[in-house]
């Protein structure tokens, strides 16, 4: 029961961010407004870790799965893919490194400064 209530309470903050794409005229999508609102309620307290803690551990542990339809996807479409296959193999590297330097270079000024913090 008290997984069932973990999943209900991400799944209404997911239909919250549905229900902000389609009332808000912004180019955001749904899943991003869902993720805003709980970084949110879990920064002002409104939800606790522990309320939802157990269903976010399952559901990234089982995130892999959800990347097969995708995969297969692509292999169905591999006709209209493989003409621009190097440019998106380029493009997919170059802003795999851009993104690993700029979160090494961001940890490493956040540890710094707690680390004068104190």
């Amino acid at each position: 029961m008290k997984l069932l209530r973990q999943f209900l309470i991400i799944l209404l903050v997911a239909f919250v961010g549905e229900a902000l794409k389609a009332l808000l005229p912004l180019p955001v999508p749904a899943s991003v407004w869902g993720l805003v609102l709980m970084l949110l309620c879990l920064c002002t307290g409104l939800i606790r870790v522990d309320q939802v803690e157990h269903a976010a551990d399952f559901l990234i542990a089982i995130m892999p799965v959800m990347f097969v339809p995708a995969a297969v996807g692509l292999t169905e479409s591999w006709d209209q893919l493989q003409p621009v296959l190097v440019p998106v193999l380029v493009i997919m590297v170059l802003t795999t490194v851009l993104v690993m330097v700029v979160t090494g270079h961001v940890t490493q000024f956040v540890m710094k400064r707690r680390e004068k913090r104190g």
